[in-house]
């Protein structure tokens, strides 16, 4: 059995059935010679009780001492305990990050997350992290290839987090679904951007002409009345947006008063209300056949978006960095500032964590600081 070399390998004949030429240097590694005459390196080894075989290329691509380094390189880890033609036909096999998302779909945001939330899952998938990611594997994926992922989109900070709270998520899954090892998430260690926390309020000023833009248009009939409603509800009971526009008149309860929601953000809660929204709810026009409190032009069918009518309220009002939700913090400092406890504001707003409602603690401190200045002051006239 000689030493492999180009003269024994040129020389090497095509016979009527395949046949091996071995290394006399290196256990397992040869020459493979087909009865077509094409010929091919190899390397056996045994990985515990199995003898695996790897070809490592053509006699025309590869030379002999190409072959011969990489014929070492496996053997070397056979002998480590490792079976690289295990790894390899695993490496065949692994899906890709967008087959990943294709079952993350089906198996999780079809079936675990609130339909809002699927839609904003799909939405990175679709706009971000695919066309980046999508072709690479789910074993082969590093976590510098999601940090650089992330780095690119440094310029839009929030995008990019969320994009990396999906990846998160899918890879913790696929780890469950033993598409990679435990405790091999990609996105381990990257650090979030800074996402500045916008807290707009808005003042008794503001609040009075956004009443009088409402008041407006109802007079001039060219809005739809839910629209207004919509927006009245908003600000009178602190509600997310879509508490308000997937409301029915089953949820309401008048008697209590209270609007009983089988689902929110966080889930079944009961929001308690005021007599103004009593007063505005039964003053509301019903519309027979359609269950939906703010209802749209569509028969049976709710109003789907209050985005392009608040636009038009807030440009008439004069605040056009008003965002709908910035409704709802205003409902939550007016609460601090009529003497509220944020216990209290936390369950008015239905926040279901404490660090949520202790956003707005700071706010508390104002009334302590102008009963303070008014103590301070009279004293100081007692001063002389």
């Amino acid at each position: 059995m000689p030493k492999l070399t180009k003269r024994i390998v040129d020389a090497a004949e095509a016979q009527t059935a395949e046949y091996f030429v071995w290394d006399s240097d290196i256990p397992g590694f040869g020459l493979r010679v087909l009865p077509s005459g094409r010929k091919g390196y190899v390397v056996q080894y045994r990985a515990g009780r199995r003898s695996r075989r790897i070809s490592l290329g053509p006699s025309t691509v590869l030379t002999c001492e190409q072959a011969r380094t990489r014929a070492i390189t496996i053997v070397a880890a056979a002998r480590n305990g490792l079976d690289p033609a295990a790894e390899r036909d695993a490496g065949r096999k692994a899906i890709t990050i967008k087959e990943l998302a294709e079952r993350f779909d089906k198996e999780h945001i079809a079936i675990r997350v609130k339909a809002s939330t699927g839609k904003e899952y799909r939405r990175n998938l679709q706009r971000f992290i695919l066309p980046a990611l999508g072709q690479l594997t789910v074993i082969g994926i590093t976590r510098a290839d999601v940090a650089k992922f992330h780095h690119d989109l440094r310029h839009i900070p929030y995008q990019a987090n969320r994009c990396l709270e999906v990846i998160s998520k899918m890879f913790s899954l696929s780890e469950m679904w033993g598409l990679r090892p435990d405790g091999t998430n990609p996105r381990k260690h990257i650090r979030k951007y800074p996402e500045e926390k916008r807290e707009r309020f808005l003042s008794a000023a503001e609040l009075r002409r956004i009443g009088e833009v409402l008041r407006e248009m109802e007079a001039e009939g060219v809005e739809l009345p839910s629209a207004i409603l919509a927006a009245r509800l908003l600000i009178l009971t602190g509600c997310r947006l879509n508490e308000i526009m997937s409301l029915q008149w089953s949820y309401v309860d008048l008697d209590v008063p209270a609007l009983r929601l089988p689902d929110s953000k966080t889930g079944a809660k009961v929001v308690h209300v005021g007599q103004p929204v009593v007063d505005l709810l039964r003053g509301a026009q019903r519309v027979d056949g359609n269950p939906w409190v703010i209802t749209g032009t569509l028969p049976g069918k709710p109003l789907s978006d209050l985005q392009p009518f608040w636009q038009r309220v807030r440009a008439r009002a004069g605040v056009k960095d008003v965002r709908i939700h910035d409704l709802r913090h205003t409902f939550a400092s007016t609460a601090v500032a009529s003497g509220q406890g944020l216990p209290m504001i936390g369950k008015l707003l239905g926040h279901t964590q404490v660090q949520t409602t202790a956003r707005y603690a700071h706010l508390a401190a104002e009334p302590v600081r102008m009963a303070a200045d008014a103590v301070a002051q009279n004293l100081r006239q007692s001063l002389g």
